[in-house]
């Protein structure tokens, strides 16, 4: 198996660095960065005898990558995450339609582009947490962290990134662009300080104390319950709770790690096979037992790190329409000044 990672800087040399058409290989481009997807990879190879060469960087190289190589790009797959990233590499024409009976059964149809074009295959809700020691009252859905009882209490993620990007998204499919704006301003007047970090990050704001509220993806806290996470040690982890939002009410916001063909993969047929592959049982336990991810096939059983969080509901809105939403909640981001 071949890696290649890739930067800003290798992004030219890497060019030729995948065969391009060649019986019995796949040509993935990801920027999953899990060494735990290792098993995903040579599982596959092992039923299949299919090679797999990886190319591997962050999505927004990669998507330029994939534009600049054009008709002559080697990529069959392009596994990203977050569900505007995939739309957008929709937008930009770099991936195609799929005709598969065994995603069209697996995967939801609110998990899929409605062109086929990309499929979804973990999860992970965006939930709140908080300090059990000092929120007597937690917000208990997403339009609450806008109280002003939670005033210098908040602690979030820049506006730049994706995750924060989405949720804004989805509030605005869910409750509409002026309810999302209003709620944006009230979020940006709780918080306990300037947006920073990673999701880890605002978890380890707990626990230090500059933040008493947070919002983080399930599987950074999952992981931390797992295995040892630096400044997440046990004692932590005891003090801090957790809330599933708007449960009764739209559900809990999900974040999407998903691929699609790329548009002139040469290995297409290998290309189908292996997004079949990750619909499959085997594939969906190990996004949940390797990542602490939810499987986005329903039925599959999850790992005891993720079932320890509770079972909940989740929000089913079609991410597709909440993709859609992404250039407007960049643009309430920058009015409201969201950092």
């Amino acid at each position: 198996m071949k890696t290649i990672s890739l930067t800003a800087a290798t992004l030219a040399l890497a060019a030729t660095a995948l065969p391009a058409l060649a019986e019995g290989e796949l040509n993935l481009y990801s920027s999953r960065h899990y060494d735990t997807d290792e098993r995903l990879y040579s599982d596959f190879t092992e039923a299949t005898g299919i090679t797999i060469n990886r190319i591997e960087g962050k999505a927004d190289e990669l998507l330029t990558r994939m534009q600049a190589e054009g008709a002559n790009s080697p990529a069959d797959i392009l596994l990203t995450v977050d569900t505007s990233r995939l739309a957008r590499a929709k937008e930009m024409g770099l991936l195609q339609s799929v005709d598969s009976d065994t995603l069209e059964a697996r995967v939801p149809s609110y998990l899929q582009d409605v062109d086929n074009q990309w499929f979804g295959f973990s999860q992970r809700a965006r939930i709140i947490f908080y300090d059990r020691a000092e929120v007597e009252n937690p917000p208990r859905d997403y339009v609450s962290l806008a109280d002003p009882a939670y005033r210098g209490m908040v602690c979030h993620r820049s506006s730049s990134n994706v995750y924060s990007q989405t949720l804004l998204a989805a509030v605005i499919q869910n409750h509409g662009e002026e309810a999302a704006k209003a709620w944006a301003q009230g979020v940006v007047d709780n918080f306990a300080r300037a947006p920073q970090g990673g999701d880890t990050d605002q978890l380890r704001g707990l626990v230090s104390g500059e933040c008493d509220i947070s919002i983080s993806n399930t599987y950074y806290f999952a992981r931390a319950l797992r295995k040892d996470v630096k400044g997440l040690d046990s004692e932590a982890m005891d003090n801090i709770g957790w809330i599933f939002p708007a449960q009764g009410a739209e559900g809990a916001h999900m974040n999407l790690s998903g691929g699609g063909v790329a548009a002139h993969a040469p290995n297409l047929e290998n290309a189908v096979k292996f997004l079949e592959y990750l619909a499959s049982d085997q594939a969906q336990q190990y996004f949940s037992a390797g990542n602490d991810e939810y499987p986005a096939v329903p039925g599959v059983g999850l790992s005891p790190s993720v079932a320890a969080l509770g079972f909940f509901q989740a929000d089913d809105v079609n991410l597709s329409d909440v993709a859609a939403n992404v250039p407007t909640a960049q643009k309430i981001f920058n009015e409201v000044g969201w950092e």
